[in-house]
């Protein structure tokens, strides 16, 4: 049974134990919780945090044990969350119960789901990738917005791309909204950071091929042939890829428009090129 001098109430509907319940506002875990929202706090302590049931269960599935969790039933959707916070705790997190105010206080989300864990940060860098023959990489360069970022973690992840390379990154792969836009992406498959010109030299290395998406060139991408092992590149939201990337690609291709609009979002060019990566591999 755990305890603390300043909160030592402990709550009768905690999951199958008898965890600390928070209810003070001053509380220095929820301080430290909050703090984390800001990139410094993070870096300054390698910590992230992870908020909602299908994001913190799948860092638990992909062996990211939290440090801490808190939890508070009001505002649970369902009745797997027990399962998991007594899986955090068997892991050896320290779980705490909190009350409503206290929980929106650290909560990220508007509509929180009574979940909310601190983990360790997962860093890899290239050469931690041990990959198959012909691999399936997506590069995102100087991608600003962290919704696009994770949303593109996503696709990578629902097409079966076997790592995401993050160049000149101009977000925090840990900020909040990655994790939540990822719905847990980050934590289920390899995520590196690298400067551009690292990961053109690490690709050409091992003979991958690198597909740059651009609206100005002249092969549809459905006329590419993506069977070999590929990095699908896309680039900032705003401005597209840099010239770096251009004059490295083995090949360019483009999505055809057929409306008004003239480009894309970030994430949805590279959903559909990651989709027909993968229906190309199917047929053949």
């Amino acid at each position: 049974m755990k305890s603390h001098p300043d909160h030592p109430e402990i709550s009768s509907s905690a999951p199958d134990n008898a965890d600390l319940t928070i209810s003070s506002l001053q509380n220095e875990r929820v301080k430290e919780v909050v703090k984390l929202r800001r990139r410094a706090n993070r870096d300054e302590r390698q910590l992230l945090i992870i908020e909602g049931y299908r994001e913190l269960k799948r860092a638990l599935d992909n062996h990211l044990l939290p440090v801490s969790l808190f939890y508070c039933p009001d505002f649970f959707l369902g009745h797997n969350e027990p399962a998991l916070i007594r899986q955090c705790r068997e892991t050896g997190a320290d779980c705490c119960q909190c009350t409503p105010v206290v929980f929106r206080k650290m909560a990220y989300r508007d509509r929180p789901e009574g979940l909310l864990a601190v983990a360790p940060q997962v860093k890899r860098t290239l050469a931690d990738l041990n990959l198959h023959n012909a691999p399936l990489i997506l590069a995102a360069e100087s991608i600003e917005k962290p919704g696009n970022l994770g949303t593109l973690l996503r696709s990578a992840d629902a097409a079966g791309a076997d790592a995401v390379i993050v160049c000149d990154p101009c977000t925090d792969i840990y900020n909040p909204n990655v994790v939540r836009a990822s719905i847990g992406a980050l934590f289920t498959l390899p995520v590196i950071q690298a400067s551009s010109r690292e990961a053109i030299d690490w690709l050409r290395a091992r003979d991958i091929r690198i597909l740059s998406a651009t609206p100005h060139a002249e092969l549809d991408y459905t006329e590419a042939d993506l069977t070999p092992g590929i990095a699908i590149v896309v680039g900032a939201e705003q401005v597209g890829l840099s010239s770096l990337w251009i004059s490295a690609a083995d090949m360019k291709v483009r999505i055809p428009m057929r409306g008004q609009a003239d480009s894309l979002n970030v994430a949805a060019a590279a959903t559909i090129l990651l989709f027909e990566t993968l229906r190309q591999r199917q047929g053949k």
